[in-house]
């Protein structure tokens, strides 16, 4: 018998998933970032929860870019668990300036598939968009993560995927709300499930963490099932959560997950669709994000076949 995902009421009270998101402290203005990181450094240089061999001393101690570099390491090998005193309070700071820092990009301004590709016959292009940035700084009600199994990040430091950019951005206790809800559950998460949690130092106030399938080889019936299955997973849960309208999907199961992008974005474009097609008004606008020239060239051509192209 197959593992089942822990419904969102089991855990929903457990993260707090409905609070506001209340830093312990906020970006003061005038406030150095370089001095932040060389202080969350100190303070967890003697963290156990990060493990041997990441800890400061004289790195931290290096220029301010190597500094913020080891900083985001230490924080993705580190086990989820209490922050040390004041770290907590540094961190916030430090994130908080960073987010102020970055440009974000609202989602609700960007075109839809209509006014990008107005000969499109993709049945959903009014209410939905192609958007190529980066994840971490789109303002938009929820963000998709490509999760593994374990659903607590990725603890590979400086690894080009989309679980470590949010987790990175979002700050440490993403982590913690997803051991959480991986306590209460019992076993890891399975493939075509999603789970949510608060977005914390993102734009977007939730994150939904899904796990997609793993492609080694050709793709098989069960892997365009479980993809699918993904996307109808993330689209139902955050039906039922009142303040999402809005919802960017990354690009699940491609890149290090192995899914080919083409036949990848044709599921997202057709799950998409037919959902919003069964659920007509609960959602405004639902983003597909793209990183890559490839990325968006799968999605362009799904989008025009055909067509004639403007």
């Amino acid at each position: 018998m197959s593992p089942t995902s822990l419904p969102l009421a089991a855990y929903r009270a457990a993260i707090a998933l409905d609070e506001p998101f209340r830093p312990d402290a906020a970006h003061a203005a005038g406030a150095r970032s370089a001095d932040l990181v060389r202080e969350a450094l100190d303070l967890l240089a003697d963290d156990a929860a990060a493990g041997p061999g990441l800890h400061s001393g004289p790195a931290a101690r290096t220029d301010d870019g190597a500094a913020r570099r080891l900083l985001r390491a230490v924080l993705t090998v580190r086990e989820p668990g209490p922050l040390p005193a004041q770290a907590a309070r540094v961190l916030d700071a430090l994130l908080a300036g960073e987010r102020l820092a970055r440009d974000t990009t609202d989602a609700a301004a960007l075109p839809t598939l209509r006014d990008t590709f107005p000969r499109t016959t993709y049945p959903a292009a009014d209410r939905t968009v192609l958007w190529q940035g980066d994840l971490t700084t789109l303002g938009t009600d929820a963000v998709v993560n490509a999760a593994n199994s374990a659903l607590l990040g990725c603890f590979r430091p400086m690894h080009p995927c989309i679980d470590n950019a949010l987790h990175a951005a979002a700050g440490p206790r993403l982590r913690a709300d997803c051991h959480t809800i991986m306590s209460l559950q019992g076993h890891p998460e399975p493939t075509g499930t999603a789970k949510i949690t608060r977005g914390y130092h993102l734009p977007a106030r939730y994150v939904l963490h899904t796990v997609g399938p793993i492609v080694d080889g050709p793709v098989l019936p069960e892997h365009r099932q479980s993809l699918a299955a993904s996307y109808r997973a993330c689209l139902d849960l955050a039906a039922d959560v009142d303040g999402i309208r809005s919802l960017a999907f990354c690009g699940i199961s491609t890149g290090v997950f192995g899914y080919p992008k083409a036949p990848a974005a044709r599921i997202a474009l057709d799950t998409v669709a037919e959902w919003l097609d069964l659920h007509p008004g609960r959602l405004d606008r639902v983003i597909f994000n793209v990183y890559a020239a490839d990325d968006r060239d799968a999605y362009r051509r799904a989008l025009t076949e055909g067509t004639q192209p403007r």
